[in-house]
Formats: structure tokens, C-alpha cells, sequence
């Protein structure tokens, strides 16, 4: 008994725990189910067990890129319990994927680069351990995937996705990030707008669709690409004719360049960064179709906090 003790004070032995997701395949705002076992190592009092949302990505903080993890949701399934010898404990939960989860799955193509999963942490006497990720896998809702599709249909090959640290101007976010697909443009529009930035902020009711088209150097001067922002619910946005609603935003960017809103002005909504960088797609990535037979993948990264700065809503459109 003592000597048992003593392990567990060095991190050795102690109850062990085992997380098991009903189906580990989830969209935004769906439901992720499952059951936390837990077997005793002699006598116990376990103070809580919690589950842990991360994201693990490249971070990129101005010219310097590095791996890192962010923690978006904490959720204490089981408080203050007592597990026997060698007893065996199965604790159910259901928990709401928050909205905003960044997509790491399109078509049932895993994105390169993006990991999002869920660990569970085992507090005792104080002292916390997490253990290892449970990988989650989440896909488009079909509101998201209506306007992905019309990026494959008109052209668009991707490139890379990343998070961002920070909040949109305007928008109501959850969550402390936001994630970013970034687009090489059709080969049309090269040279006026080289790549396009896609970001979906989510909730139960409406989608939010934010662009912005980047060209370094050229038409559009450092800090001044061209931005728009679509508001439909769900319902509007999987009727949506999003190849044409793109094709006017994307016309109306090489054309104009600078800070502007497409589409309906009851709709759309000026939109600025502080700092650099935003959402995009570019490149073809072999092994993931994403509609209209263009493949698209991409890998998540984590960025700078992008507060956006009070000026940024002079000129909305109400």
C-alpha cells in the first residue's frame, strides 16, 4: 500500500483513464458523445476529470513560423468520486461542439497539417495529468460546403490554412481564434488579385463568410487588399448561388482594390485587419476532391492577434 503510494507520488501507477468518442467524426455545432473509463489502482479520491479542446498547428507570429497548441473549450464531465482497488468506473458524456471548431476534413480528406482532438486530464490530490490527444475530426456543415464548392467550381486551387489568435471586427466570436483557407485566384484574375483568404465564423443561426483578396505589391498597396463579408443563416446559404455572389465580389476586387463590401449592402459589412494576413486558398493538393473535381487541402495555422481597430467599421453598409 505505501509502496503504491509512493508511485503514484512519482507520477507512477495510479488510476488509468480511457476516452472513447461514440463517433469521432463531427461538424460544427453537432453533438460529440462518448464515455471516460476509468479503472482504480488502489484506493482513490479523483477530484475531477475534464476534457480538453486543442488545436495543434504551425503558429505563425509575423516572418517566423513554429508549432504550437491551443486550448478552445474545457469541459469537467465528472467531480469528486472515489474509485476502489482494481474498480472500473464508465462515465457518459455528451458535449456541443462549439460553432466556430475549425474544419479539419473535407469530402472525407484529411486536411495536411491540421489536429484537433480532445485530452483528458485526471486531477488527484491536487496534482493534474493530461493524457494523450484523442484525434476529432470535423467537417463542413453543408451551409460552409455550398461555398466551398463554388471555390473549386471557379477555379480556385488551395493553398494553406491556418488560425488566427484575435476576434474579427464585427463579429460575434466564441471563440479566441479563427481559422483562415487561403486560395491561389483563377488563373483570370492573376496579377490583379493573386490569392484570396476564406474565413467562416458560425453560430446556430447564421453563417458568416469573410474574403479578403491579396495581392503583394502591384494594384493593391501594403495594408490595403480588398475585404467582404456575406451574412446568410444556413438555410440562405445552402440556396445561395455562391459561384456568381464570388464572381461579382472577386470582379469588384480586381477592379477597385482597397477596403470595399460585395454583394447586397444589407448583407455584407466592411472588413479590416490590424495586422497581416488572412483567410486563402491556393494550390491543388492531390488525394482530396472538394466539389466540382477540384482538389483542396489544407493545414491550420496559428497566428497573431488580429484586434481589429475601431476605425475599421467606418464605411459599413447598415
Amino acid at each position: 500500500m505505501v509502496f503504491k503510494k509512493m508511485l503514484r507520488a512519482l507520477g507512477i501507477g495510479g488510476p488509468t483513464v480511457d476516452t472513447v468518442f461514440s463517433e469521432p467524426h463531427v461538424q460544427p455545432g453537432s453533438t460529440l458523445s462518448g464515455e471516460v473509463r476509468v479503472t482504480g489502482d488502489d484506493e482513490v479520491d479523483i477530484e475531477r476529470i475534464v476534457l480538453r479542446f486543442e488545436a495543434r498547428a504551425e503558429v505563425e507570429r509575423g516572418d517566423e513560423q513554429h508549432d504550437a497548441t491551443i486550448e478552445f473549450m474545457q469541459v469537467v464531465v465528472a467531480e469528486n468520486f472515489h474509485v476502489g482497488d482494481g474498480e472500473h468506473k464508465v462515465i457518459p458524456f455528451a458535449i456541443p461542439v462549439p460553432a466556430e471548431t475549425p474544419i479539419n476534413v473535407v469530402d472525407g480528406a484529411q486536411l495536411p497539417g491540421v489536429a484537433l482532438g480532445v485530452r483528458t486530464e485526471l486531477v488527484v490530490a491536487k496534482s493534474a495529468d493530461k493524457g494523450d490527444l484523442d484525434g476529432l475530426f470535423v467537417a463542413p456543415l453543408p451551409s460552409q460546403s455550398r461555398v466551398l464548392d463554388a471555390f473549386g467550381a471557379l477555379g480556385f486551387q488551395f493553398k494553406s490554412t491556418d488560425l488566427e489568435i484575435g476576434r474579427l471586427h464585427g463579429i460575434d466570436q466564441q471563440l479566441p481564434m479563427f481559422q483562415e483557407i487561403e486560395f491561389f485566384a483563377p488563373e483570370q484574375y492573376r496579377g490583379r488579385v493573386d490569392e484570396v483568404e476564406l474565413t467562416f465564423v458560425a453560430d446556430a443561426d447564421d453563417l458568416h463568410v469573410v474574403l479578403e483578396a491579396d495581392r503583394r505589391g502591384g494594384m493593391f498597396r501594403s495594408g490595403e487588399d480588398a475585404f467582404g463579408r456575406f451574412r446568410r443563416t444556413h438555410a440562405e446559404a445552402e440556396q445561395a448561388d455562391w459561384v456568381a455572389e464570388l464572381t461579382r465580389w472577386l470582379d469588384e476586387a480586381a477592379q477597385r482594390g482597397g477596403m470595399f463590401s460585395g454583394g447586397h449592402p444589407e448583407q455584407h459589412e466592411h472588413y479590416q485587419e490590424q495586422q497581416g494576413g488572412g483567410p486563402g486558398w491556393g494550390g491543388v493538393a492531390a488525394g482530396a476532391a472538394l466539389g466540382a473535381g477540384a482538389g483542396l487541402v489544407g493545414g491550420m495555422v496559428l497566428g497573431e492577434v488580429l484586434d481589429e481597430a475601431g476605425d475599421a467599421a467606418e464605411g459599413d453598409e447598415d
